[in-house]
């Protein structure tokens, strides 16, 4: 029996203070709250774009994000142009958020795709990237991916 073709639905975040977190994703990354709940010991966000869930938000942790563990490598968002990101990437430095590279770099050597990497209020390792428009730039490392290692 042939399997079916899988896509990815949303993606659930635990976070250590569900309003911080939402300020984030939404203020600055644009995204609109869906659903929520503030129920004392069941805290959590439903976050998308026009009405379609995309991310969820759980305030069930006590300590930040670690890269030490099995589990979450990155988190990686798609605009459509490399302006695109690069307006993200100024919205993202108006609230001094800290870059793993500077400005917008390709996903390796001679590649067109590339974007900004960084990190959430829990140290969760965040990328914008468009598909083409950063084959001008210079890799951070020519010997992996730059998502891979940062």
């Amino acid at each position: 029996m042939a399997q079916p073709r899988l896509t990815t639905g949303h993606v659930g975040l635990n976070v250590t203070d569900l309003e911080r977190s939402l300020d984030f994703y939404a203020r600055v990354l644009g995204f609109e709250v869906i659903g929520e709940s503030r129920e004392g010991g069941r805290e959590y966000a439903f976050l998308g774009h026009d009405g379609a869930l995309l991310l969820t938000l759980w305030q069930q942790s006590d300590a930040g994000f670690r890269t030490d563990t099995a589990g979450l490598h990155h988190l990686s968002f798609q605009v459509e142009t490399v302006e695109d990101v690069r307006r993200a990437e100024a919205a993202l430095l108006e609230i001094a958020v800290e870059f793993a590279y500077d400005g917008v770099v390709p996903h390796g050597e001679g590649a067109a795709s590339g974007g900004i990497f960084f990190h959430d209020p829990d140290g969760v390792r965040l990328e914008i990237y468009a598909p083409s428009g950063a084959e001008d730039g210079k890799a951070p490392a020519a010997a992996a991916p730059t998502c891979g290692f940062f």
